[in-house]
């Protein structure tokens, strides 16, 4: 059954014509239909408000000035992700992990109909470059969706009440557009909320974060993407689904990494030693940057083939300009 919280959100933004909040209310009620394992009346709640959308409560109001796309425009970045899962090159770990979430996803039909829910909340955590971005392009390239990358500069504000506004607008979003959100950057408000430099209004951030992050019954998929997972409030991993660690890439993913950034530039030679040597320490994105330097390098001077010494030389120079 509904909470009492909930029978009462639900009249009160009826009686004040409140759509945005009697639909999420509403989703919320299905989620927890779903968790009770109630997968029919779950399933008849989400048609219902699928039936409701765009449509006024009642028939004193002609239309709603509220318009969830619009209001979010200036706070994402909207694009159409093209990348499939075996082009990622990551370790096994954590390629399993999105293989379970893709699956989850595709056939989360089946999981509502057994009173189960799909994983759709995921922390990513490690250093810049090791692929946190392009898992969430995969995933958005994977199950046919936009990718909404959410602009922390503009989300976070000085104003005491804005930032949290915001969010709640985004979250609205996700139950009305069905996508992919990344939030890059997330340390920006994830904090530590025990930290002695933080303010209260970052603290009030947070907790909004959190509740909605808990309540969001949506079908989109949630991403949080952070370099510095130690300095992230302890609340915030049990919220996800899954939290996936990555890492500048060893030798062996390096030797697969190479050739698939260079391709037919590159005729691996015997021994990679020197190769893999020079890249060892660089992210995944630091080496494909040093492939392509070298690549630019033999075209430009009409060569077919990038040579070994050409390669650990874009390699080094990357590394001398982040003084490794």
């Amino acid at each position: 059954m509904a909470t009492a919280s909930q029978v009462t959100t639900l009249i009160r933004a009826f009686k004040e014509n409140d759509r945005d909040r009697f639909i999420s209310t509403a989703i919320q009620l299905a989620a927890h239909e779903t968790k009770l394992g109630h997968g029919t009346v779950a399933l008849e709640i989400r048609q219902l408000v699928d039936a409701i959308k765009g449509q006024p409560l009642h028939a004193k109001v002609l239309s709603f000035k509220d318009n969830a796309a619009a209001e979010i425009s200036d706070l994402v970045i909207v694009s159409h992700p093209e990348e499939r899962l075996p082009e990622a090159i990551l370790p096994s770990r954590v390629l399993s992990q999105i293989e379970r979430l893709l699956l989850e996803y595709k056939q989360r039909a089946k999981l509502h109909a057994h009173g189960m829910l799909p994983r759709r909340k995921s922390l990513l955590a490690g250093p810049p470059g090791t692929g946190k971005t392009m898992t969430a392009r995969i995933l958005a390239g994977e199950l046919h969706l936009p990718l909404y990358t959410v602009l922390m500069d503009k989300l976070v504000t000085k104003y005491m009440g804005e930032t949290s506004a915001k969010l709640r607008q985004i979250f609205f979003h996700m139950t009305q557009h069905r996508g992919v959100y990344l939030f890059d950057e997330f340390d920006a408000i994830g904090g530590e909320r025990s930290r002695a430099n933080d303010v209260g209004e970052m603290r009030r951030v947070l907790n909004t974060f959190l509740q909605l992050l808990e309540q969001d019954a949506s079908e989109s998929i949630i991403v949080a993407a952070t370099n510095e997972a130690t300095i992230l409030d302890a609340a915030l991993f049990r919220r996800f689904d899954d939290v996936l660690y990555y890492a500048s890439p060893d030798r062996a993913t390096i030797e697969q990494l190479l050739p698939n950034k260079l391709g037919f530039f590159w005729r691996p030679p015997e021994c990679m030693d020197s190769v893999v040597n020079a890249a060892e320490g660089l992210s995944h994105a630091e080496i494909s940057e040093a492939c392509a330097d070298a690549m630019k390098n033999n075209i430009l001077h009409d060569k077919t083939e990038v040579q070994q010494d050409d390669l650990v030389a874009a390699l080094l120079a990357r590394k001398a300009k982040y003084a490794r």
